[in-house]
């Protein structure tokens, strides 16, 4: 004879490995590398350089 089953219990299982793959591939999918993530910083505070640089003083 086969192995009894709850088929509540296999039933969750199923669901949180299937919600387990989908964050695997959703985290290799939206994720960045340090390197982009050194690029996007450098540019942030170069465009921030340059934007303190063109402010004008009040006098």
């Amino acid at each position: 004879m086969a192995e009894v089953v709850n088929l509540r219990m296999a039933r969750k299982a199923k669901a949180r490995a299937a919600k387990a793959q989908s964050a695997a591939e959703n985290r290799t999918r939206s994720s960045r590398s340090k390197g982009e993530k050194a690029a996007q910083q450098a540019d942030m505070a170069r465009v921030v350089s340059l934007l303190d640089g063109a402010k004008r003083e009040r006098d």
